[in-house]
């Protein structure tokens, strides 16, 4: 018989890169990724991933950041957290969301991930609202649970700086 594995919950970091730092308080525009190869396959997602041992929260959203999208994080800061429950996948996650703008905001996100994403795209915050919200009118717009949870479980957090 072999010892059980305890459950645990992990830390989860996500990022909302903004297009710009003009971006307008109530509707702004920011990166996501349709996901691929991991749990979440097919929905989208901000960039991001797990804390590392010993890692600030700051450093891992620069770090994942980095990682996925080759850009270059400034300005970040926390935003707020959201408590995530992966039925089906049985994990569960406290994601911590984070704000920032691209370094250099010229510069576009590339795909350095492609067994973990499709590909980036900006969206505007009330278009991912819709597809959370009116779900049934975007069903090829499916959304990772700590996004949704974050608009079901925050209602009024917008990602502005």
């Amino acid at each position: 018989m072999s010892p059980s594995i305890p459950q645990q919950v992990r830390v989860g970091v996500g990022v909302f890169v903004l297009k710009s730092t003009q971006e307008p308080a109530d509707n702004p525009t920011f990166l996501v990724g349709r996901r691929k190869g991991s749990h979440g396959s097919g929905t989208y997602a901000l960039p991001g991933g797990h804390i590392e041992y010993g890692e600030g929260t700051e450093a891992c959203a620069a770090r994942e950041l980095l990682e996925e999208t080759g850009l270059t994080a400034t300005g970040l800061r926390p935003l707020t957290n959201t408590n995530d429950y992966f039925l089906v996948e049985d994990k569960h996650y406290i994601t911590l969301f984070l704000v920032c703008t691209r370094k250099d905001e010229s510069q576009e996100p590339q795909i350095l991930e492609p067994d973990k994403c499709d590909g980036w795209e900006w969206i505007q915050w009330r278009e991912v609202v819709k597809w959370v919200v009116g779900a049934e009118e975007a069903p090829d717009r499916k959304v990772f649970l700590p996004l949704v949870n974050l608009i079901k479980q925050r209602p009024g957090v917008v990602p502005v700086l």
